[in-house]
C-alpha cells in the first residue's frame, strides 16, 4: 500500500474519516513494512511500485496503449505512454505522476491514466520524468516542460489533437502541471485546462493543514521532509518552479480544476493556490473530497470518493477539451 507508515494511535484524532478510509489506514498500519522515509530512495521506489496497484480499480481495456519516448533538451529520451479509448484523433491530457519527485512512474499510475482516458473519451500521455535524488531540481521541471513543448509540436504525428491540450498531475505531478501551465502562458502555447489532484504548491510547510494532519495519515510530515531532501536544497525552495504559490503573476494562465483531499497536509496550500488564481481572474473549479486522505485517487477499489474524483476530473476534461 502507498507509503506504509501509519500509526494506529493517531487515528482517534480524525473521527471524520470515512469508515472505508479508516479501514484502509488500519490495514496500512498493520502491514509489516518500515516507513518509506526510513528507506533508501531505491528501496522506496521499489516498495511504492509493488504496492501502488493494491487498491486501484480494475485496469480498463483501451483501443490504444502505446509506449514511446520524448527527447529532452540534454538528449535524454523521456519514456512516455499514450492511452486512448478509440483510434480517432482525440484531444489530449499530458499527465505527470505523483511521488514527491522521488518515487512513482508510468507503471504506478497506469490504472489511473487508463481510467481518466476511458471516462473522458480523451487521449492521455503519461510522462516518466526523471526522479531524485539522481536528478535533482530543476530536472523534473525541465523534463515536464520539454514533454509539453514536444507534444504541442508533434501531437499530430502521435495521432492526437494537441491543439486541444490539458495538463494534469497528482501531488508532485500536480506541481509540474501547474508550473508547465505558467510556462505555456509565457510561451503563448494554448492550454485548455490544468487538472490538479492535491498539488504541492508551497515552498514550506507553514499552512495550518500541515500541522493538523502531520501524523497518522497517508502523507506525513516526515514523508514531505524526506521527499524535499531528496529533490531540492533549502536555498532553492522559494523558486516558483518548485512552489507555484510564489509565482509573481498568474494572470492569463489556463483554467484550473482542483481535486483536493480533506485530510491532507497539502489541502490548505491547494486552496490558497486556487484563491490566487481566482484573484487573478482565472476560472477555477475546486472540489474537496471529504473524509479521505492524500493518495485517495489511487484507492478506487476501496473508496467511492476516488471513483467520484475520477468521474469529476473526466467531466472537467470533456468540458474543457471537446
Amino acid at each position: 500500500m502507498p507509503y506504509r507508515a501509519i500509526a494506529l494511535t493517531h487515528l482517534p484524532q480524525y473521527p471524520q474519516l470515512t469508515p472505508p478510509m479508516r479501514s484502509v489506514l488500519e490495514r496500512m498500519a498493520r502491514a509489516p513494512y518500515p516507513p518509506m522515509y526510513t528507506l533508501s530512495p531505491a528501496e522506496a521506489k521499489s516498495n511504492y511500485e509493488l504496492g501502488s496497484g493494491v487498491l486501484e480499480v480494475p485496469k480498463a481495456e483501451l483501443a490504444r496503449i502505446e509506449d514511446f519516448s520524448i527527447e529532452a533538451r540534454d538528449g535524454y529520451r523521456i519514456p512516455a505512454r499514450l492511452y486512448a479509448p478509440v483510434r480517432d484523433r482525440l484531444p489530449v491530457l499530458l499527465y505527470f505522476h505523483g511521488g514527491g519527485f522521488t518515487i512513482g512512474s508510468i507503471a504506478s499510475h497506469d490504472t489511473l491514466c487508463r481510467e481518466l482516458s476511458r471516462l473522458s473519451n480523451c487521449a492521455v500521455v503519461s510522462v516518466d520524468y526523471r526522479l531524485a535524488p539522481e536528478h535533482r531540481f530543476p530536472v523534473a521541471v525541465e523534463d515536464a516542460w520539454d514533454a509539453t513543448a514536444w507534444l504541442a509540436r508533434h501531437g499530430q504525428g502521435l495521432g492526437v489533437d494537441a491543439g486541444r491540450l490539458a495538463l494534469g498531475g497528482d501531488s508532485a505531478g500536480g506541481t509540474l502541471a501547474a508550473v508547465c501551465a505558467l510556462m505555456a502562458r509565457d510561451q503563448g502555447l494554448p492550454v485548455a485546462l490544468q487538472l490538479l489532484f492535491y498539488p504541492g504548491v508551497a515552498a514550506n510547510q507553514d499552512a495550518a493543514s500541515h500541522g493538523r494532519f502531520a501524523h497518522g495519515l497517508v502523507l506525513e510530515r516526515a514523508h514531505i521532509d524526506w521527499f524535499f531532501a531528496q529533490y531540492i536544497p533549502h536555498e532553492q525552495r522559494e523558486d516558483w518552479r518548485f512552489a507555484p504559490l510564489n509565482a509573481p503573476d498568474v494572470e492569463g494562465v489556463a483554467p484550473a480544476w482542483f481535486g483536493l483531499a480533506e485530510f491532507d497536509p497539502l489541502v490548505d496550500d491547494g486552496i490558497a493556490y486556487a484563491d490566487k488564481l481566482r484573484a487573478a481572474g482565472v476560472a477555477v473549479d475546486l472540489e474537496i473530497y471529504r473524509g479521505v486522505t492524500h493518495e485517495f485517487i489511487k484507492m478506487g477499489r476501496a473508496l467511492r470518493e476516488a471513483r467520484q474524483a475520477h468521474a469529476d476530473a473526466a467531466r472537467a476534461l470533456q468540458q474543457a477539451l471537446t
